[in-house]
């Protein structure tokens, strides 16, 4: 199987809850820019559509000047508007068939997936790669259930020829045991954003991914 891939594999995904405010967030973020993260994911769930646009107007800004992609979780229309990189796909958002169909090259597609069949879905549909977890315990994703565990990871890997990014706790300490179960690189929140030093965790964490 002829593998596809994609020009990063450290994949950060924002959470302003974790950081007090939104300014608290573009500060944050920009500290993992200078640390050299090529990629951010806009993932701010609960504000209202004008508050989010805004948002991502100023990301936008922040990624371009940092040479950075930018990501926006489900909302396609704003991801058009701001002149994103790329959409990232829910289980609940439109398929990645019909976000394709709409797009055709413009924008790149990041599916969220939590088993082989839909992640074998997301790739059929034109997503350039997908998310897997969780994989390990971790607070921000109890509400999806057990952890999937390196050996589901591995098997999702060994299937796909798009890029595999594992989420859901994975941290400094156990990378290197995603990646020999096949993972491309991670998806990661508060391992990044919750640091004490987030340019220099970022840098650690792009060595160690990079080894």
């Amino acid at each position: 199987m002829k593998k596809r891939n994609i020009d990063f594999n450290l994949y950060l995904i924002s959470d302003r809850k974790l950081i007090a405010d939104s300014y608290s967030l573009i500060a944050a973020v920009r500290q993992a820019l200078k640390g050299g993260v090529k990629v951010v994911q806009l993932r701010e769930k609960d504000l209202e559509m004008r508050e989010l646009l805004k948002l991502a107007y100023r990301m936008r800004e922040l990624t371009m000047k940092y040479e950075a992609r930018l990501f926006i979780n489900d909302r396609l229309d704003i991801a058009l508007a701001v002149g994103a990189d790329g959409v990232h796909l829910t289980q609940n958002s439109i398929p990645a068939y019909a976000v394709r169909k709409v797009v055709k090259k413009r924008l790149m597609i990041g599916v969220s997936t939590h088993s082989l069949k839909e992640a074998k879905e997301a790739e059929q549909g034109g997503a350039d790669f997908v998310t897997f977890g969780p994989l390990y315990k971790t607070s921000s994703k109890l509400k999806y259930g057990t952890p999937l565990g390196l050996s589901r990871l591995k098997n999702v890997c060994k299937e796909m020829s798009i890029p595999v990014l594992a989420l859901g706790g994975v941290k400094s300490e156990n990378i290197d045991e995603v990646k020999k179960s096949g993972a491309y690189g991670a998806a990661m929140i508060s391992e990044i954003l919750c640091a004490d030093d987030i340019k220099e965790k970022t840098r650690e964490l792009i060595n160690i991914l990079g080894e």
